[in-house]
């Protein structure tokens, strides 16, 4: 019941029809264009490497989890094995330029393989996770002799890295971090520390290199004195330990197998990543590769939770069959009872959408990369900035809820650890909060992507929205759906900008309800694609078109009471009771 069969139909009917990937590889200037036949291999090989190699160690992760002592961390048996033929076999390389040891391939190939990586074991994927971010923040930040040195090892995956930045005073607020720097001999040493690291210390790797926000020398108070180190725990140049120590492993609901580590940094050696008091804008090269990472996170654990229980439901036979359902009087499979039957065409809707919201995102960061234009190079940069919290929320989210209905529908069983739907359950919950929580992308959305420019840039996403509405819905009945939305929602839109300039406390109260109305209206743009694909024969695979119409029937007709909400966020949320 545990077994990872990759959905690789449905990954390259969005690569190929829906986002026409293939073709706008060929168009950008650097990118290591694979053709489609050598990128459907990778991802045949990729996905074999997940169903074979991790999906039979999730259980095991879950069930051992780390075990810490005398500050080693060992990670669950088969975890070590299983990196070193994940390095073998060239999969940390894929998306790394050339220059560096790289394969120099589309960002959207590497998030697809994310996604099956995920879904296979999500503890598992933690520790190669943030190797794309760690070396686009270097390769970006890093002066030439710290590529030199550090680069080749980070795209062969040799050394893995982390992202030092959350402190026990300072959890989002990052304003508040301690840790702190001291020029010493043309290099700084560091001191603090740090808690919930994921991969602080681990057996997979000889080296690790953290990347640490801490407080500049002489910097102002707040996030403007912050600065961005690279820390290694193991100096290259001398062969010798850094000060960087692992003081425990948290004990967690989920991703057991994954060591979240609280780490501690004393008289440690480590170098400027970019400018001083810039730590910030440094760092977040790597968080937004991390947010989308997360939202894959979340397509990845809808789309287990989901198979495991459409297969569960096949093979459980209960109940009598429904009248206009199924004939005869034997029992039959609970697939067939519309209770259940409804849950998992939701469930369907809810992966298949966000994965296309996933994969349009990291085709967009493939063309703010390589694009011939700068004018295409900014579009797909202001894009990124409006998708990336909405991926990361909105998919974690769904992620999460699917596996809570996939859950449901093993009824009891569900609720044992011997089917993993409980495990699934579990695992899927971290995604909404780590990265940012779902409520800090909802800000970042319409605070300062969307009211900061008066929602200019978010009105240009509107208007191709609207014009992808009108091209690709021709003569289709939801093609009004999608237009009317996206009318009143450009009408709430000028309410939500002059009333945040009289309340500047309303756009917070509504942040959470715009996310998911943006959300919504982003699904509808590539639905109306799915169902335009499915009149050409051939052209949509099974139950395409049919999920399609349920996002129109039952879905996108909940933006009305999303909308309804933010109008009622106009109003100030009640007191909360005394505590005892």
């Amino acid at each position: 019941m545990r077994r990872y069969v990759p959905p690789l139909e449905d990954m390259l009917f969005v690569i190929e029809r829906v986002l026409h990937a293939p073709g706008q590889w060929a168009t950008l200037p650097g990118l290591a264009d694979p053709g489609i036949e050598t990128a459907r291999h990778v991802l045949a090989e990729a996905g074999r490497f997940a169903a074979e190699v991790l999906a039979p160690l999730n259980a095991v992760g879950d069930r051992e989890g780390c075990a810490y002592a005398d500050g080693r961390v060992a990670t669950p048996t088969g975890f070590a094995a299983a990196y070193r033929a994940y390095v073998d076999a060239g999969w940390a390389s894929l998306g790394c330029a050339p220059e560096w040891g790289g394969q120099g391939l589309p960002h959207l190939l590497e998030a697809v393989i994310q996604e099956m990586l995920v879904s296979a074991n999500h503890a598992w994927s933690m520790y190669p996770g943030l190797l794309h971010g760690a070396y686009a923040c270097l390769a970006a930040h890093g002066d030439a002799a710290l590529k030199a040195r550090y680069l080749p090892r980070l795209a062969s995956g040799e050394w893995l890295c982390t992202m030092c930045l959350t402190e026990p005073q300072a959890g989002s607020d990052l304003g508040r971090i301690r840790t702190c720097a001291t020029e010493r001999d043309g290099a700084y040493v560091i001191d603090g520390g740090k808690l919930f690291i994921s991969g602080g210390e681990h057996d997979l790797t000889d080296n690790i290199v953290h990347l640490v926000l801490a407080r500049h020398p002489g910097g102002p108070p707040g996030p403007r004195g912050l600065s961005l180190f690279l820390v290694p725990k193991i100096l290259p140049e001398t062969g010798q330990r850094n000060g960087v120590y692992c003081d425990g492993v948290e004990s967690k609901l989920g991703i057991r197998g994954s060591a979240t580590c609280s780490m501690r940094f004393e008289n440690a050696r480590g170098w400027l990543l970019g400018e001083p008091c810039k730590g910030l804008a440094a760092m977040f090269v790597m968080m937004n590769a991390a947010r989308l990472g997360v939202g894959l996170q979340g397509v990845a654990h809808g789309e287990a939770a989901y198979k495991h229980a459409l297969r569960y439901a096949r093979e459980r036979i209960q109940g009598r069959p429904v009248p206009g359902i199924a004939a005869g009087t034997d029992p039959v499979p609970i697939a067939l009872h519309p209770a259940v039957h409804a849950s998992l065409a939701a469930q369907r809707c809810a992966v298949e959408g966000a994965r296309m919201l996933a994969y349009w995102t990291a085709q967009l960061l493939d063309e703010s990369e390589y694009a011939a234009s700068p004018d295409q190079r900014r579009h797909a940069h202001e894009r990124l900035a409006l998708l990336t919290p909405m991926v990361k929320a909105w998919a974690t989210r769904a992620g999460f809820e699917v596996a809570d209905q996939a859950l449901q529908v093993f009824g009891g069983y569900g609720y044992i650890e011997e089917t993993g739907a409980a495990q699934a359950l579990r695992d899927s919950r971290i995604p909404p909060i780590y990265e940012g929580t779902n409520e800090i992308q909802a800000v970042d959305l319409l605070v300062r992507k969307v009211i900061a420019d008066g929602g200019a840039a978010y009105g240009r996403l509107l208007d191709e929205l609207e014009a992808a509405a009108r091209h690709d819905g021709q003569g289709l009945e939801q093609q009004a759906v999608q237009l009317d939305a996206l009318a009143a929602h450009r009408r709430l839109l000028a309410d939500i900008v002059q009333d945040s300039a009289r309340d500047p406390g309303y756009p917070y109260r509504a942040a959470d309800d715009f996310l998911r109305a943006t959300a919504l209206l982003c699904l509808g743009r590539w639905w109306l694609k799915v169902l335009a694909l499915s009149r050409e024969g051939g052209a949509a695979p099974r139950g395409k078109a049919a999920t399609a119409r349920h996002f129109f029937d039952t879905v996108l007709p909940g933006i009305a009471h999303v909308e309804h909400r933010i109008r009622c966020a106009r109003r100030a949320l009640p007191e909360l009771d005394d505590c005892d």
